[in-house]
């Protein structure tokens, strides 16, 4: 049965768009853009695995972004209020994971491969290239997006969960190798 969490995936990537913006132009901003909807799409749906989990996090809403936007610095005081609204439905986990996912290929491998047998990929062909297998024009379109050590009080926040969920945790990351 597939689930829909779009409101969440999409006010995460807004979120993490706004807060490591591209550059370069609109190949670049399409390209960023899609490398993270494919990384919050893949850590919500690790992070929401079955139809319950989803209609739960409808039920009680997300959290919103202000504690992220605290830890990245950004400046929300003075936007208009219908802005305030799409902050609402970002998920801090989702967040933290796809920045995880973003600045670890490797890890991004990993988490792909647990979707596998996942609900949401249930009969469905799915392709998260841009996240697994970025090229150099992905890489320098999301310099910020891909960048560890900017992604890192956000990607910090909830790597341990991630890692566990993956059997990773305990391990020697394969970038600090």
């Amino acid at each position: 049965m597939p689930v829909d969490l779009s409101a969440v995936i999409a006010a995460t990537a807004q979120w993490l768009l706004r807060a490591y913006p591209p550059s370069g132009g609109v190949l670049s901003a399409t390209l960023a853009e899609a490398q993270v909807r494919q990384a919050t799409t893949v850590a919500a749906w690790l992070r929401y695995p079955t139809a319950l989990d989803a209609s739960l996090l409808t039920l009680v809403g997300p959290g919103g972004s202000a504690r992220l936007d605290w830890l990245a610095s950004v400046e929300i005081a003075g936007r208009p209020e219908d802005e305030a609204a799409w902050r609402t439905w970002v998920d801090e986990v989702v967040a933290s994971w796809a920045a995880c996912l973003l600045a670890d290929a490797d890890l991004a491998v990993a988490a792909v491969a647990a979707l596998a047998a996942s609900e949401h990929t249930f009969g469905l062909p799915f392709d998260f290239r841009r996240l697994t297998r970025p090229d150099d024009r992905d890489r320098q379109a999301a310099a910020l997006l891909r960048h560890p050590d900017l992604l890192a009080p956000v990607a910090e926040l909830h790597a341990g969960e991630l890692l566990g969920l993956l059997g990773l945790l305990g391990l020697e990351s394969p970038k600090a190798a």
